[in-house]
C-alpha cells in the first residue's frame, strides 16, 4: 500500500530553512525588515500598490471590512462555499450576512444569483460582496465590480486558495488574484496548505493608498509615530483607532519570501497534476469547470460522486486522506441559530452532498497521483 497521501500539505525545501535560520540569528525577530520586505515582493507579484502582511487571512478579512466601514446591522453577500471566516468577517464588525448560490459547474458564487439577491430589496440594502477565488479558480471580478458599481458596493476578494491565478478580462489584460484592478481589497492565506506557507500567515492587497492607511494602522493596536512632535522624544507614539495585533513576524516573513518565489512553478506543477486528473476522469466523474480565458491557481482538485461518503471512507482505508470543501456555511449551527438556514441555496446544497477534494500539491508524485487515480476509478466503478 502507497501512502499517506494527504489531500495537501506545505513544501519546505533547503532554502526556506537557510532563510528561518538567517533570521533567527538576525536582529530583528519581528516588527523588523522582513516583513516590509515581503510586503513589497507580495505587492509586486500580484500587481497591486500596497500589500499589508497579518498574521492569518482571518484577520486579514476582518481588517478589509473594518477598513471599509462596515458599521453594525449593515448586509454583505457571500458564497455559502467556503470556510467559515469569509463570512464570520462580516459579524465580527456586526454585520449580517446574506448569501447568494453557487454555479454549479464552477462553484464559484453566481453572479446571477447575486445580482437577483440585490436587485430584490431597495439600493442601499446592501454594502458589499466578498466573492471567493474558490479551489483556487478566479472570479470574473470585472463582470462583479460591474455589478457593484451600478449598486454602490465594495468588494473585497478572499484570494485564500489563490496566488497565481488569474482571468483575462474584456480588454484582453491579464487580471491577477489581488491586483486590486477591480476589488477594493484582496485577502491571501499562508497556512501550511496554501501555495506560500509560512506556518500561519496572511496578506492584505489594494491599490488605495487611503484603505492602505487605515489596514496598517488597524493590524498594529492603532498606533502610530507618524505624528512625531519636536518636544517630544523618540518614545512617542498615538493610539488613533480601536485596533489588533494582527501582526505577521520576521520569521515568518523570511519564510514566505522564500516560498514566494517559488509559487510560480508550484502553480504550474498544481495544473499538471490537474490536467492528469481531468484525463482520467473526463466523461467518468464531474469536476470544476475551467471557463476560457482563466487559470486556476488549484488550492484544490474537487470532484463529485454520488456516494462521496463511500470514497472517502475507502480512500481513508488506502492511506490517502482526501477532504471536504466545505459544509455550506448557512447549514453550521451558528448560522442556521439566527436564521441563516431557510434560504434556498439548491446549487451549494447539492454539490456538497457529492463533492470530494482529492490530493492536491507540487509534492505529490506520478505514482502516487496514478495511485490516487485508479483508486478512485475503482472504487466509482464498483
Amino acid at each position: 500500500m502507497m501512502g499517506p497521501i494527504p489531500y495537501g500539505r506545505q513544501n519546505i525545501e533547503q532554502d526556506d530553512i537557510d532563510a528561518v535560520v538567517k533570521t533567527l540569528t538576525a536582529d530583528f525577530l519581528t516588527q523588523g525588515p522582513k516583513v516590509k520586505e515581503f510586503e513589497d515582493k507580495f505587492a509586486e507579484y500580484v500587481g497591486a500598490k500596497f500589500a499589508v502582511a497579518v498574521n492569518n487571512a482571518t484577520s486579514g478579512l476582518h481588517l478589509a471590512v473594518l477598513a471599509l466601514g462596515l458599521k453594525p446591522g449593515e448586509r454583505v453577500i457571500t458564497t455559502p462555499i467556503t470556510f467559515a471566516a469569509s463570512a464570520n468577517c462580516v459579524r465580527y464588525a456586526g454585520g449580517e450576512v446574506w448569501f447568494a448560490d453557487i454555479d454549479p459547474d464552477t462553484y464559484l458564487l453566481s453572479l446571477e444569483s447575486t445580482k437577483n439577491l440585490i436587485e430584490s430589496k431597495p439600493k442601499g440594502f446592501f454594502k458589499g460582496i466578498i466573492p471567493v477565488d474558490f479551489a483556487g479558480l478566479p472570479v470574473n471580478l470585472e463582470e462583479f465590480r460591474n455589478l457593484a458599481n451600478i449598486h454602490d458596493l465594495w468588494i473585497i476578494e478572499d484570494a485564500a486558495h489563490a496566488p497565481g491565478g488569474y482571468f483575462i478580462d474584456s480588454k484582453g489584460e491579464q487580471q491577477k488574484c489581488g491586483n486590486g484592478n477591480y476589488a477594493d481589497i484582496a485577502v491571501f492565506s499562508f497556512h501550511p496548505v496554501k501555495h506560500i506557507a509560512c506556518g500561519e500567515g496572511g496578506m492584505v492587497t489594494s491599490n488605495s493608498e487611503v484603505l492602505y492607511k487605515k489596514l496598517s494602522l488597524l493590524r498594529t493596536h492603532g498606533i502610530t509615530k507618524e505624528n512625531m512632535k519636536e518636544d517630544h522624544g523618540g518614545w512617542y507614539y498615538e493610539m488613533q483607532e480601536l485596533g489588533y495585533n494582527y501582526r505577521l513576524t520576521d520569521i515568518q516573513s523570511a519564510l514566505g519570501i522564500a516560498q514566494l518565489f517559488k509559487n510560480d512553478a508550484g502553480v504550474k506543477r498544481r495544473n499538471i497534476i490537474a490536467e492528469t486528473y481531468k484525463k482520467s476522469f473526463k466523461g467518468k466523474i464531474k469536476y470544476q469547470s475551467l471557463p476560457g480565458g482563466m487559470v486556476n491557481a488549484h488550492h484544490l482538485f474537487v470532484i463529485e460522486v454520488d456516494d462521496r461518503k463511500g470514497l472517502y471512507e475507502f480512500l481513508k482505508a488506502n492511506n490517502i486522506f482526501a477532504q471536504i470543501h466545505y459544509i455550506p456555511v448557512h447549514t453550521l449551527p451558528y448560522y442556521k441559530n439566527i436564521d441563516y438556514g431557510n434560504v434556498d441555496l439548491k446549487n451549494a446544497e447539492n454539490y456538497y452532498s457529492k463533492c470530494i477534494s482529492l490530493p492536491m500539491y507540487p509534492g505529490l508524485t506520478d505514482d502516487e497521483q496514478e495511485f490516487v487515480i485508479n483508486k478512485t476509478l475503482g472504487f466509482i466503478n464498483g
